[in-house]
Order: structure tokens, then sequence, then C-alpha cells
């Protein structure tokens, strides 16, 4: 049980980890006489879809190695080791050797004691990210979280308290890579110097589809949540804590702050999966100096996807879409050129870009990777952990309909547990 008494900080002292990284020597081990063993070593922990996809972004646009896989079953994790070698045989890397491939429940463990890796990536379900995040930490490795860092506030007052241990010694990453998207890095360098004059309210919304899974014929009811865990509440801290956090950590972001309260409303109206998870959430979030933004989401059917933020202020207003229009207009004007008609001529100082999002992950992966190398360490727990308590509020306020404030959020020692034992799924 956390403390409680030892996580009600202002936000200075809540952020305090996240602030400019400490300088330490390189460690030895990371410096390797040949070009075949000079990449960082990247051990994977979870083996799915997400953890395949940014692994290979580890290793096709950051430079780093996969030398170690683990996860709780054979055939995500033999799938994954055949991807792995077939990618880096064509960098002319050898085969990740069978000693380091680790099945089970306590595969975590054995990935984290590894000598063979040098930082993880989690993409587990959320449910175990405070278990898995402090055992790699323990371990002494570097680790990139896939957000949410946690499901349940207890579980992010963890997370605060991993960090501080962590800090100046490892580099944490949290998966938000949206912020380092080069027209978002711009955009809201603009919006910080004032661009928008006065901000009044704004708009933030993520409408997507259903998200699909396999049968599982054969498998158990425990296992069945287990690899339908977006379905489950329990294990993902449902739709606005596990996808639509992206968008209230802009505006996080954006408004450099967390939201004060939260109104909402919600529901499961027409979702027919297996899981407890909602399909559609409508909450007022409300900021530092009243700024209320209206947010919305959805996950069911097929409607056309669309995420996005939008503020409005006294001297103008933004757009922030995942992949096509990021502009101000008004009294200062500026465009990415991603609108519509990709108006590729118009001017940028970031740059002319084809996607909103086309270098995030690249982007937040080499600069995670460099921070290991140059020694200048990274500390995004507490960023993390608020932005979760961020989407966390909104979800308390939709469940109870009752208007919630952060610091009622603070007090919440409600723990999610899904109640499946892993250990007789081996």
């Amino acid at each position: 049980m956390i403390d409680q008494s030892k996580s009600k900080l202002d936000r200075r002292e809540f952020l305090g980890a996240a602030a400019a990284a400490s300088f330490m020597i390189i460690q030895p081990q990371l410096v390797r006489g040949t070009a075949a063993n000079s990449q960082v070593r990247l051990g994977i922990l979870g083996c799915g879809g997400r953890g395949t996809a940014v692994g290979s972004g580890f290793v096709q646009d950051a430079g780093a190695r996969v030398t170690a896989l683990a996860d709780l079953f054979s055939d995500q994790l033999e799938a994954a080791h055949k991807h792995f070698d077939e990618i880096q045989q064509a960098k002319g890397y050898a085969a990740i050797d069978s000693s380091q491939l680790f099945k089970g429940p306590h595969a975590y463990k054995e990935i984290a004691a590894s000598k063979e890796v040098d930082f993880i990536l989690i993409t587990t379900p959320p449910y175990f990210h405070p278990q898995h995040l402090e055992t790699v930490v323990e371990a002494g490795k570097h680790v990139y979280c896939e957000k949410p860092v946690a499901v349940d506030v207890p579980g992010a007052h963890h997370v605060i308290r991993i960090g501080e241990r962590a800090q100046g010694k490892l580099s944490l990453d949290v998966g938000f890579q949206i912020r380092m998207a080069p027209p978002m890095v711009e955009l809201t360098r603009r919006i910080h110097e004032g661009a928008l004059g006065k901000i009044a309210c704004g708009l933030a919304y993520y409408y997507c589809g259903h998200l699909d899974r396999p049968d599982w014929p054969n498998a158990s009811p425990e296992e069945k949540r287990l690899r339908n865990w977006v379905w489950d509440r329990k294990l993902s801290g449902d739709i606005i804590v596990e996808q639509n956090i992206h968008v209230i950590d802009m505006c996080n972001w954006m408004l450099q702050g967390h939201p004060e309260k939260a109104m909402g409303t919600g529901g499961r109206k027409v979702r027919t999966d297996a899981g407890d998870c909602w399909d559609n959430f409508n909450v007022i979030f409300v900021y530092p100096g009243e700024v209320q933004i209206s947010f919305g989401s959805s996950q069911f059917n097929d409607p056309t996807f669309d995420a996005a933020v939008c503020l409005f202020g006294s001297e103008g207003s933004s757009e922030a879409h995942y992949d096509w229009r990021v502009n101000i207009a008004g009294k200062n004007k500026w465009d990415a050129g991603l609108g519509p008609a990709k108006e590729a001529e118009q001017f940028s100082a970031a740059g002319k870009f084809k996607g909103s999002l086309d270098q995030a992950d690249p982007e937040k992966q080499k600069a995670f990777v460099a921070s290991i190398t140059s020694g200048q360490f990274h500390n995004q727990a507490a960023l993390g952990a608020e932005s979760a308590m961020s989407a966390m509020l909104g979800r308390m306020a939709a469940y109870s309909g009752q208007p919630a404030t952060w610091d009622e959020l603070q007090k919440s020692k409600e723990v999610y547990e899904p109640k499946i034992d892993i250990t007789k799924l081996a």
C-alpha cells in the first residue's frame, strides 16, 4: 500500500523527477569494441503487437539491438523471436540466443536479471506496469515503459516513488511519443510563447473503431482476459486511461498543468465484446485558470478515425490532429502544411511535414537511446503518473456521475485487481 501522506505534492515537487537529467559517466558495459556489438542492447517484456512494433522501431530508427525477449505466452514469444531474428539478420546481427528467451509468469524477473540487456521495453498489460517497472529499475536497467504507467491511483503513486529511486541513475521514459513529433513540438512552443493569447477553452477528442481481438477458442476464460486485455477495465484502466490518455497528455503538455476538476458521463451502449470497458466518454476537464476542455471519445464500430486537441484564445485558435492539420489561426497564423490539401509550400519554422506523427516514434526512440549512451538520463515517471491520473480523474467523474477534484483523486485507495492467477497459465 502506498503511503498517501507522501503522495500529496505540489506540481513543482510532483514533476521534479522529470526535470533536466543529471549527467553521469557512460557505463563501461555500453562501450564495446566492434561495430557488431556497439548497439545498445534491448530486451522486450511483452511481445505482442505493440512490443513488436516499438521494438522494431528501436532497431530500425534508433540503432538498438534486440538481445532478449520475455512473454507469458509461448506463441507470442516465438513469433517475436522469428521477427527480430529476420530484421536483425539484414543488419548483420547474430540471432537472439535461446538462453535469452524467457517465458511464463516469472519471465519479467528473468529478463530484468539478464546481463545481456542494457534497457527493457515494457509493453505488458497496463495493470502489470508498476510491478514490472519496479523490477526492472531495481535490477539497474534503463526502461522505456508504454503508457499508461498504472491503472489506479495507488499504482501511479508507486510509479512516482520508483522514479525517485531511478533519478540520476537510469533513463526511465514513458511512451508519450506525440511530445516528440516535430509539428506538435513547434505548435506547442508557439502556444507556450503566447501565440493564442489568453486561452479560454478547448476541445479534445479520440474517436476510433472497435479493437478486434481473436477468439482464442482453446483458451481458458482467464487466458482470454489476459490476451484481450484491451477489453478489460481492470487490466487496461478502461479506454480513457489506456487509449485516450494520449490527447489528455497533449492537453497537459500544451496547458502546462493537469486538470483540477472534472465532470463527466459515458457508458457501454453498443459494444458487444466479452469485456467491460466503456465505449464512450464525455468529460469536461477544468484546468488552472478555469480553462475548460471538452473531451470526448469512442471505441466501437468503424467510424472515421480522428484524434485532436484544439485550443481557443484571445488572439487565435490552434488545431493539432493526429495525422493532418496542425496550425494556428488568428493574429499569429502558422501552418505545418498538413491540411487536407497537403499545402507543402506553406512555411513552417520546423520544416515541411508529411504527417503530424510520422516522426513521433523515431524521434522519441532516438532521444531515449541517446540519453543512455550520453549519460544524460531522462526521468519521465512523474510525468507519466500525472497524465495517467489526469485520465483517471475523468474516469472517476464519469463512473460516479459526480464532479471530481484532483485533491479527491489523490486520496483514492481503490486498487484495480483483475484476480487472475497467472501461474496457472504457465
